[in-house]
Protein backbone atom coordinates (compact mmCIF):
# COMPACT_ATOMS: atom_id res chain seq x y z
CA UNK A 1 0.00 0.00 0.00
CA UNK A 2 1.39 3.41 -0.96
CA UNK A 3 2.27 6.00 1.66
CA UNK A 4 4.46 8.96 2.60
CA UNK A 5 8.21 8.41 3.03
CA UNK A 6 10.67 11.01 4.36
CA UNK A 7 14.08 10.92 2.68
CA UNK A 8 17.38 12.05 4.21
CA UNK A 9 19.66 12.75 1.27
CA UNK A 10 23.47 12.84 1.53
CA UNK A 11 23.45 16.47 2.67
CA UNK A 12 20.92 15.78 5.43
CA UNK A 13 23.04 12.88 6.68
CA UNK A 14 25.74 15.39 7.65
CA UNK A 15 23.47 17.50 9.88
CA UNK A 16 25.54 16.98 13.01
CA UNK A 17 25.29 16.83 15.96
CA UNK A 18 21.83 15.43 15.21
CA UNK A 19 22.41 13.04 12.28
CA UNK A 20 24.26 10.55 14.47
CA UNK A 21 21.12 9.74 16.46
CA UNK A 22 18.06 10.71 14.40
CA UNK A 23 16.68 11.24 10.91
CA UNK A 24 16.42 14.88 9.89
CA UNK A 25 12.65 14.48 9.47
CA UNK A 26 12.52 14.04 13.26
CA UNK A 27 13.89 17.54 13.92
CA UNK A 28 11.68 20.47 14.82
CA UNK A 29 11.57 23.25 12.23
CA UNK A 30 9.61 26.23 13.42
CA UNK A 31 6.72 24.97 15.52
CA UNK A 32 6.48 21.43 14.11
CA UNK A 33 8.55 18.36 13.35
CA UNK A 34 9.51 18.24 9.68
CA UNK A 35 7.67 14.92 9.36
CA UNK A 36 4.49 16.38 10.82
CA UNK A 37 4.74 19.25 8.36
CA UNK A 38 4.85 16.85 5.42
CA UNK A 39 1.99 14.81 6.85
CA UNK A 40 -0.09 17.96 6.93
CA UNK A 41 0.93 18.98 3.40
CA UNK A 42 0.20 15.57 1.87
CA UNK A 43 -2.76 14.58 4.04
CA UNK A 44 -1.04 11.25 4.77
CA UNK A 45 0.58 9.70 7.84
CA UNK A 46 4.20 8.85 7.18
CA UNK A 47 4.76 5.17 6.44
CA UNK A 48 8.55 5.12 6.67
CA UNK A 49 11.82 6.99 7.08
CA UNK A 50 14.55 6.66 4.44
CA UNK A 51 17.82 7.48 6.16
CA UNK A 52 21.28 6.24 7.11
CA UNK A 53 21.41 2.51 7.86
CA UNK A 54 22.81 2.98 11.37
CA UNK A 55 19.46 4.50 12.36
CA UNK A 56 17.58 1.27 11.61
CA UNK A 57 16.46 0.89 15.25
CA UNK A 58 15.37 4.51 15.65
CA UNK A 59 12.02 4.61 17.41
CA UNK A 60 10.42 7.65 19.00
CA UNK A 61 6.87 8.76 19.67
CA UNK A 62 4.67 8.37 16.60
CA UNK A 63 7.60 8.07 14.16
CA UNK A 64 7.21 5.33 11.53
CA UNK A 65 9.90 2.66 11.07
CA UNK A 66 13.14 3.19 9.17
CA UNK A 67 13.06 1.67 5.69
CA UNK A 68 15.55 -1.17 5.14
CA UNK A 69 17.55 -1.65 1.95
CA UNK A 70 15.49 -4.70 0.95
CA UNK A 71 12.13 -3.00 1.53
CA UNK A 72 10.17 -2.16 -1.61
CA UNK A 73 8.54 1.27 -1.59
CA UNK A 74 5.25 0.74 -3.41
CA UNK A 75 4.20 2.61 -6.52
CA UNK A 76 2.03 5.62 -5.80
CA UNK A 77 3.98 6.52 -2.66
CA UNK A 78 5.19 10.06 -2.04
CA UNK A 79 8.89 10.49 -1.27
CA UNK A 80 9.65 13.86 0.34
CA UNK A 81 13.10 15.35 0.88
CA UNK A 82 13.44 15.95 4.63
CA UNK A 83 15.60 19.03 4.00
CA UNK A 84 12.60 20.90 2.62
CA UNK A 85 10.56 22.57 5.36
CA UNK A 86 7.19 23.08 3.68
CA UNK A 87 4.79 25.79 4.70
CA UNK A 88 1.96 24.49 6.86
CA UNK A 89 -0.41 26.09 4.37
CA UNK A 90 1.07 24.24 1.38
CA UNK A 91 -0.70 21.28 -0.21
CA UNK A 92 0.72 18.46 -2.31
CA UNK A 93 -1.02 18.10 -5.66
CA UNK A 94 -0.34 16.12 -8.79
CA UNK A 95 2.79 14.00 -8.94
CA UNK A 96 5.45 16.39 -7.61
CA UNK A 97 6.07 19.67 -5.78
CA UNK A 98 9.05 22.01 -5.89
CA UNK A 99 10.39 24.97 -3.95
CA UNK A 100 12.80 27.49 -5.43
CA UNK A 101 13.18 25.35 -8.52
CA UNK A 102 14.27 22.24 -6.60
CA UNK A 103 12.15 19.13 -6.42
CA UNK A 104 10.86 18.64 -2.88
CA UNK A 105 8.60 15.61 -3.15
CA UNK A 106 7.53 13.17 -5.85
CA UNK A 107 4.89 10.48 -6.25
CA UNK A 108 6.68 7.45 -7.66
CA UNK A 109 5.10 5.71 -10.65
CA UNK A 110 6.60 2.29 -9.97
CA UNK A 111 7.93 0.25 -7.07
CA UNK A 112 11.38 1.30 -5.84
CA UNK A 113 13.74 -0.73 -3.63
CA UNK A 114 15.00 0.97 -0.50
CA UNK A 115 18.55 0.14 -1.63
CA UNK A 116 18.25 2.90 -4.27
CA UNK A 117 18.42 5.42 -1.42
CA UNK A 118 21.02 3.66 0.73
CA UNK A 119 23.79 6.27 0.56
CA UNK A 120 21.57 9.30 0.07
CA UNK A 121 23.05 10.17 -3.32
CA UNK A 122 19.87 9.62 -5.33
CA UNK A 123 18.32 12.94 -6.37
CA UNK A 124 14.55 13.04 -6.60
CA UNK A 125 14.99 14.69 -10.01
CA UNK A 126 16.18 11.31 -11.31
CA UNK A 127 12.83 9.76 -10.39
CA UNK A 128 10.64 12.06 -12.48
CA UNK A 129 10.99 14.52 -15.34
CA UNK A 130 8.46 16.95 -13.90
CA UNK A 131 9.01 19.74 -11.37
CA UNK A 132 5.33 19.70 -10.49
CA UNK A 133 3.62 22.59 -8.74
CA UNK A 134 5.41 25.18 -6.65
CA UNK A 135 4.85 25.29 -2.90
CA UNK A 136 6.10 27.70 -0.27
CA UNK A 137 8.89 26.38 1.91
CA UNK A 138 12.52 26.70 2.99
CA UNK A 139 15.45 24.46 2.10
CA UNK A 140 17.89 23.50 4.83
CA UNK A 141 21.52 23.27 3.73
CA UNK A 142 22.99 22.82 7.20
CA UNK A 143 21.72 22.07 10.71
CA UNK A 144 22.24 25.67 11.81
CA UNK A 145 19.74 26.85 9.17
CA UNK A 146 17.04 25.65 11.58
CA UNK A 147 18.17 28.43 13.93
CA UNK A 148 18.70 31.04 11.25
CA UNK A 149 15.17 30.68 9.83
CA UNK A 150 13.38 30.20 13.15
CA UNK A 151 11.68 33.54 13.70
CA UNK A 152 10.34 33.80 10.14
CA UNK A 153 9.12 30.22 10.34
CA UNK A 154 7.33 30.79 13.65
CA UNK A 155 5.62 33.94 12.38
CA UNK A 156 4.17 31.82 9.57
CA UNK A 157 3.40 28.68 11.60
CA UNK A 158 1.72 29.98 14.72
CA UNK A 159 -1.41 31.55 13.18
CA UNK A 160 -1.96 28.46 11.02
CA UNK A 161 -1.74 26.09 13.99
CA UNK A 162 -3.47 28.37 16.48
CA UNK A 163 -6.60 28.68 14.40
CA UNK A 164 -7.10 24.89 14.44
CA UNK A 165 -7.16 24.60 18.26
CA UNK A 166 -9.84 24.97 20.91
CA UNK A 167 -8.73 28.09 22.75
CA UNK A 168 -9.22 29.67 26.16
CA UNK A 169 -8.99 33.24 27.36
CA UNK A 170 -6.28 34.57 29.64
CA UNK A 171 -5.89 37.16 32.36
CA UNK A 172 -2.22 37.60 31.53
CA UNK A 173 -0.98 41.04 30.53
CA UNK A 174 -1.03 41.00 26.71
CA UNK A 175 0.45 43.83 24.70
CA UNK A 176 2.00 44.55 21.32
CA UNK A 177 -1.07 44.20 19.11
CA UNK A 178 -0.27 40.69 17.84
CA UNK A 179 -2.13 37.41 18.10
CA UNK A 180 -2.11 35.13 21.16
CA UNK A 181 -3.39 31.55 21.00
CA UNK A 182 -3.80 29.68 24.30
CA UNK A 183 -5.10 26.15 23.96
CA UNK A 184 -7.62 24.87 26.49
CA UNK A 185 -5.80 23.13 29.31
CA UNK A 186 -2.85 25.50 29.53
CA UNK A 187 -2.15 27.06 32.96
CA UNK A 188 -0.94 30.64 33.20
CA UNK A 189 -0.27 32.18 36.61
CA UNK A 190 -1.00 35.79 37.50
CA UNK A 191 1.78 38.31 36.78
CA UNK A 192 2.70 36.82 33.39
CA UNK A 193 3.36 39.18 30.47
CA UNK A 194 2.81 38.25 26.82
CA UNK A 195 4.56 40.59 24.36
CA UNK A 196 3.41 40.17 20.76
CA UNK A 197 5.16 43.23 19.34
CA UNK A 198 7.48 41.13 17.16
CA UNK A 199 5.21 38.16 16.52
CA UNK A 200 2.42 35.84 17.72
CA UNK A 201 2.45 33.48 20.71
CA UNK A 202 0.99 29.96 20.92
CA UNK A 203 0.75 28.06 24.23
CA UNK A 204 -0.40 24.44 23.99
CA UNK A 205 -2.49 22.37 26.41
CA UNK A 206 -0.80 21.13 29.54
CA UNK A 207 1.79 23.91 29.46
CA UNK A 208 2.42 25.81 32.69
CA UNK A 209 3.69 29.40 32.81
CA UNK A 210 4.82 30.60 36.24
CA UNK A 211 4.39 34.10 37.64
CA UNK A 212 7.01 36.67 36.65
CA UNK A 213 7.57 35.09 33.25
CA UNK A 214 7.78 37.35 30.20
CA UNK A 215 7.00 35.60 26.93
CA UNK A 216 7.97 37.43 23.74
CA UNK A 217 6.73 36.43 20.31
CA UNK A 218 7.11 34.83 17.96
CA UNK A 219 6.98 31.99 20.46
CA UNK A 220 5.71 28.41 20.42
CA UNK A 221 5.24 26.66 23.77
CA UNK A 222 4.48 22.96 23.33
CA UNK A 223 2.35 20.56 25.33
CA UNK A 224 3.34 20.01 28.99
CA UNK A 225 6.14 22.60 28.87
CA UNK A 226 7.01 24.35 32.13
CA UNK A 227 8.31 27.93 31.99
CA UNK A 228 9.46 29.00 35.42
CA UNK A 229 10.25 32.70 35.15
CA UNK A 230 12.44 35.21 33.30
CA UNK A 231 12.25 36.21 29.62
CA UNK A 232 11.69 33.63 26.88
CA UNK A 233 11.55 35.03 23.36
CA UNK A 234 11.46 34.01 19.69
CA UNK A 235 11.76 30.31 20.47
CA UNK A 236 10.11 26.96 19.76
CA UNK A 237 9.82 24.71 22.81
CA UNK A 238 8.84 21.10 22.25
CA UNK A 239 6.77 18.89 24.53
CA UNK A 240 7.75 18.17 28.12
CA UNK A 241 10.58 20.71 28.29
CA UNK A 242 11.43 22.83 31.32
CA UNK A 243 12.73 26.40 30.93
CA UNK A 244 14.03 28.79 33.57
CA UNK A 245 16.21 31.82 32.89
CA UNK A 246 16.68 33.92 29.77
CA UNK A 247 16.31 32.16 26.43
CA UNK A 248 15.93 33.58 22.93
CA UNK A 249 15.87 32.39 19.32
CA UNK A 250 16.24 28.77 20.40
CA UNK A 251 14.64 25.45 19.47
CA UNK A 252 14.13 22.73 22.06
CA UNK A 253 13.17 19.52 20.28
CA UNK A 254 11.42 18.02 23.32
CA UNK A 255 12.00 16.33 26.69
CA UNK A 256 14.92 18.64 27.51
CA UNK A 257 15.70 20.78 30.53
CA UNK A 258 17.05 24.26 31.02
CA UNK A 259 15.93 24.29 34.62
CA UNK A 260 18.12 27.09 35.96
CA UNK A 261 19.44 30.55 35.20
CA UNK A 262 21.95 31.17 32.42
CA UNK A 263 21.46 32.65 28.95
CA UNK A 264 20.79 30.40 25.96
CA UNK A 265 20.43 32.13 22.60
CA UNK A 266 20.30 31.14 18.92
CA UNK A 267 20.77 27.50 19.87
CA UNK A 268 19.22 24.09 19.23
CA UNK A 269 18.71 21.49 21.97
CA UNK A 270 18.10 17.93 20.82
CA UNK A 271 16.02 15.51 22.85
CA UNK A 272 16.95 14.53 26.44
CA UNK A 273 19.41 17.42 26.86
CA UNK A 274 20.04 18.81 30.34
CA UNK A 275 21.83 22.11 30.95
CA UNK A 276 23.41 22.61 34.36
CA UNK A 277 22.76 25.77 36.35
CA UNK A 278 24.39 28.83 34.82
CA UNK A 279 25.13 27.22 31.45
CA UNK A 280 25.54 30.13 29.04
CA UNK A 281 25.87 30.19 25.26
CA UNK A 282 27.62 33.05 23.50
CA UNK A 283 25.69 33.86 20.34
CA UNK A 284 27.51 36.98 19.07
CA UNK A 285 31.21 37.59 18.45
CA UNK A 286 32.86 40.66 19.97
CA UNK A 287 33.75 41.69 16.41
CA UNK A 288 30.10 41.37 15.31
CA UNK A 289 31.41 39.27 12.41
CA UNK A 290 29.98 36.08 10.96
CA UNK A 291 30.28 32.92 13.03
CA UNK A 292 32.19 29.78 12.14
CA UNK A 293 31.15 26.33 13.29
CA UNK A 294 32.29 22.73 12.98
CA UNK A 295 30.86 20.39 10.35
CA UNK A 296 31.80 16.86 9.24
CA UNK A 297 33.63 18.52 6.32
CA UNK A 298 35.59 20.88 8.56
CA UNK A 299 35.09 24.36 9.98
CA UNK A 300 32.66 26.45 7.92
CA UNK A 301 31.59 30.09 7.93
CA UNK A 302 27.85 30.09 8.57
CA UNK A 303 27.32 33.62 7.26
CA UNK A 304 25.27 34.22 10.42
CA UNK A 305 25.94 37.01 12.88
CA UNK A 306 24.08 35.17 15.66
CA UNK A 307 24.62 31.50 16.46
CA UNK A 308 24.91 29.83 19.85
CA UNK A 309 25.29 26.08 20.44
CA UNK A 310 23.90 22.97 18.79
CA UNK A 311 23.37 20.30 21.47
CA UNK A 312 23.00 16.70 20.30
CA UNK A 313 20.53 14.27 21.87
CA UNK A 314 21.31 13.27 25.47
CA UNK A 315 24.02 15.96 25.85
CA UNK A 316 24.61 17.24 29.39
CA UNK A 317 26.49 20.25 30.81
CA UNK A 318 27.64 20.86 34.37
CA UNK A 319 27.02 24.02 36.40
CA UNK A 320 28.56 27.24 35.16
CA UNK A 321 29.43 25.90 31.68
CA UNK A 322 30.39 28.68 29.24
CA UNK A 323 30.11 27.90 25.52
CA UNK A 324 31.56 29.95 22.69
CA UNK A 325 29.73 31.03 19.53
CA UNK A 326 28.95 28.29 17.05
CA UNK A 327 29.68 25.42 19.44
CA UNK A 328 28.68 21.85 18.59
CA UNK A 329 28.16 19.45 21.51
CA UNK A 330 27.91 15.86 20.30
CA UNK A 331 25.18 13.45 21.28
CA UNK A 332 25.64 11.86 24.69
CA UNK A 333 28.48 14.19 25.70
CA UNK A 334 28.67 14.95 29.42
CA UNK A 335 30.95 17.93 30.06
CA UNK A 336 31.54 19.93 33.21
CA UNK A 337 34.09 22.09 35.00
CA UNK A 338 35.20 25.69 34.58
CA UNK A 339 37.21 25.43 31.34
CA UNK A 340 35.46 26.60 28.17
CA UNK A 341 35.13 23.60 25.82
CA UNK A 342 36.44 23.66 22.25
CA UNK A 343 34.18 24.61 19.35
CA UNK A 344 33.31 20.94 18.78
CA UNK A 345 32.92 18.31 21.48
CA UNK A 346 32.76 14.74 20.17
CA UNK A 347 29.76 12.52 20.95
CA UNK A 348 29.87 10.63 24.22
CA UNK A 349 32.73 12.73 25.54
CA UNK A 350 33.18 12.86 29.30
CA UNK A 351 35.17 15.22 31.49
CA UNK A 352 36.07 18.74 32.52
CA UNK A 353 38.87 19.57 30.10
CA UNK A 354 40.59 18.36 26.95
CA UNK A 355 41.47 15.71 26.14
CA UNK A 356 38.08 14.35 27.13
CA UNK A 357 37.67 10.70 27.97
CA UNK A 358 34.82 8.64 26.52
CA UNK A 359 31.62 8.15 28.48
CA UNK A 360 31.51 4.40 29.22
CA UNK A 361 28.74 2.81 27.19
CA UNK A 362 26.98 0.99 30.04
CA UNK A 363 27.08 4.05 32.29
CA UNK A 364 25.71 6.25 29.51
CA UNK A 365 22.83 3.82 28.92
CA UNK A 366 22.05 3.71 32.64
CA UNK A 367 21.88 7.50 32.77
CA UNK A 368 19.70 7.65 29.66
CA UNK A 369 17.31 5.10 31.17
CA UNK A 370 16.98 7.11 34.40
CA UNK A 371 16.53 10.40 32.59
CA UNK A 372 13.84 9.05 30.28
CA UNK A 373 11.99 7.31 33.11
CA UNK A 374 11.52 10.68 34.83
CA UNK A 375 9.35 11.65 31.86
CA UNK A 376 7.60 8.26 31.88
CA UNK A 377 9.36 7.13 28.71
CA UNK A 378 10.89 3.65 28.69
CA UNK A 379 14.29 2.98 27.15
CA UNK A 380 13.36 -0.39 25.74
CA UNK A 381 15.63 -2.97 24.12
CA UNK A 382 15.22 -1.45 20.67
CA UNK A 383 16.11 1.97 22.04
CA UNK A 384 19.21 0.52 23.70
CA UNK A 385 20.28 -1.11 20.43
CA UNK A 386 19.84 2.22 18.67
CA UNK A 387 21.98 4.10 21.17
CA UNK A 388 24.62 1.36 21.20
CA UNK A 389 24.87 1.57 17.42
CA UNK A 390 25.19 5.35 17.57
CA UNK A 391 27.85 4.97 20.25
CA UNK A 392 29.85 2.63 18.01
CA UNK A 393 29.64 5.13 15.11
CA UNK A 394 30.60 8.21 17.10
CA UNK A 395 32.87 10.74 15.44
CA UNK A 396 35.92 12.24 17.12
Amino acid sequence: MSGLYLYDDAVAREFEPFALTRPVSELRAGAELIRHRWERVTGQKAAGLICASHLSDFSEGDAPPVVSADFVIPAGSIIANARLVPSLSARFSGDAVSTNGQLGAVRIAQDMPGSKFSNGSLALESVTATKGSDIQGRWLNAAYDLVGTLTDQLIEDIPVLGKTLKLQTTNAEVYGGGEVFIEEGAKIDPLVALDTTAGPILIRKGASIAAFSRLVGPLYVGEHVSIIGDSVSASSIGEWCKVRGEMSNTIMLGHSNKGHTGFVGHSYLGRWVNLGSGTTTSNLKNTYGTIQTWSPRGVVDTGMQFLGTLFGDHAKTGIGMMLTTGSVIGAGANIFGTTMPPKAVAPFSWGEDEPYSTFEEDKFLDVAKRVMARRHVELDERGRRHLKTCYARRWS
